[in-house]
Order: C-alpha cells, then sequence, then structure tokens
C-alpha cells in the first residue's frame, strides 16, 4: 500500500487500514521510529485495556488518569 506525502507532509490513511485498526476520527495516534521503518500505532485507552488481564481492578478514575498521564509522558496534545 502507497500513500503519497502532501506538500504540507500530510498523508491520508487509506481506508483499509482505518479499517483495520477501527480508527475512528479524533483517536490518537503514535508514530513509532526504529532504524529506517515507521510504526504507526492506535493508542488504546485504558478502559479498552481492561480485561486483559486476569484479577485487574474495576476501571475507575485512576484509569482516566493513567490515560492522561501516558499522553502527557508521549507527548501527545
Amino acid at each position: 500500500m502507497t500513500v503519497t506525502v502532501s506538500p504540507k507532509y500530510q498523508v491520508v490513511i487509506p481506508k483499509e487500514v482505518r479499517e483495520r485498526l477501527r480508527l475512528k476520527p479524533g483517536e490518537k495516534v503514535q508514530f513509532v521510529v526504529l532504524d529506517d521503518a515507521v510504526y504507526f500505532v492506535r493508542l488504546k485507552s485504558v478502559r479498552e485495556l481492561h480485561g486483559i488481564l486476569k484479577g485487574a481492578p474495576p476501571f475507575d478514575r485512576e484509569a482516566e488518569w493513567a490515560d492522561e498521564e501516558r499522553d502527557r509522558l508521549l507527548g501527545v496534545d
């Protein structure tokens, strides 16, 4: 799959990728650069991740704080 960088250095995320990642407008993503490769990662909220760990505590305000702290540490607006 190939996309073209615009004069403003923007790219359109192909529909196939948006659907596979279940991206919605306004969601946060991160670009990870390793050597000469760039990885495009959909950031999941703590609420979405809840339940993947056996014995995890119920969702509460702390989970919202964790999302905010993650964004702060990653420099996400």
